[in-house]
């Protein structure tokens, strides 16, 4: 156990980059498990909308009676920012921007110049390799993949992806982690997808291609993943969860790396340019108008 860690082997001070739909649930998660957390955005207008997403996402747990303690006790160790400075005393700080490699790289650097040395990065990466990323970074040893899944407070799952050069000490802190968040955690090495995105996407492209042929409407196929081999949440509307375009960027990584088996079928291109990104857009493979 280093200094950075409580008696369990939890992190006591958090921070996260990026307070969108994903980082907003990654702040809850520690957040409800005693961490004091920073979210750090690009401005005002985000940092106070990162807030409300918290905010809103932790008083659902407290009502649904998932949390015991108040929503005003909770929200009370969570603090955001504008400025990278403000990752200076934390322990962790979780990246949660978008999946761009250039985008991800420049920011997992700036963040890295405010840390102390003992202190843990990660990257939420769906796809992009973590070995690639680190090598932007001054303490490869110390960073990893960790892979939430949306909804972040629901889900019980976290894939930690190690880089090439991920030490055994940060898997290990990884694993204490991300059972303190009451989580499983599914280790994987870096590889295109890892395990979780890889197999997803390929499930969702193949139900893709057969509504592009006209097999079967949208419902029928999730309707036989989720009633014949028990999936809880059908491919398509997992996709519309996920975003459109978050899949699509997705399956392009997986097709340049992997070969044509990932290649993204038409619908996804079309659906994609007209804007029907998902829950989010209200429209996708579904209508959540």
């Amino acid at each position: 156990m280093t200094s950075t860690e409580l008696a369990d082997g939890f992190v006591r001070r958090v921070g996260v980059l990026g307070g969108g739909r994903m980082g907003a649930g990654i702040a809850h998660a520690f957040l409800v498990r005693g961490a004091t957390v920073v979210v750090v955005e690009r401005d005002e207008e985000a940092a106070d909308g990162a807030r409300a997403r918290v905010a809103a996402s932790v008083e659902t747990s407290v009502e649904r009676g998932a949390v015991t303690r108040s929503a005003q006790e909770v929200l009370g160790g969570l603090t955001t920012a504008v400025d990278h400075g403000a990752f200076a005393g934390c322990d962790l700080v979780v990246e949660a921007v978008p999946e761009d490699m250039a985008l991800k790289a420049t920011a997992l650097a700036r963040v890295e110049a405010q840390l102390h040395p003992d202190a843990y990065l990660a990257t939420n990466t769906s796809a992009l390799s973590v070995s690639e990323l680190a090598t932007s970074l001054t303490r490869p040893e110390r960073f990893l993949g960790l892979h939430f899944f949306n909804p972040v407070p629901a889900s019980k799952l976290i894939e930690v992806v190690l880089g090439e050069r991920t030490s055994d000490e940060t898997v290990a802190a990884a694993r204490r982690w991300v059972q303190a968040l009451g989580k499983t955690a599914v280790v994987v090495r870096d590889s295109p997808g890892f395990a979780s995105s890889r197999l997803g996407v390929a499930i969702a492209l193949e139900a893709m291609r057969m509504v592009e042929e006209g097999v079967a409407a949208p419902e029928d196929i999730d309707n036989a993943m989720v009633l014949g081999y028990q999936h809880p949440v059908g491919p398509l509307r997992t996709t519309d969860l996920v975003g459109l375009d978050v899949r699509l960027g997705i399956a392009e990584h997986l097709h340049a790396t992997l070969g044509e088996r990932f290649a993204p079928p038409q619908i996804l291109r079309d659906k994609v340019a007209a804007g029907e990104l998902g829950r989010k857009a209200g429209r996708g493979f579904y209508d959540w108008r």
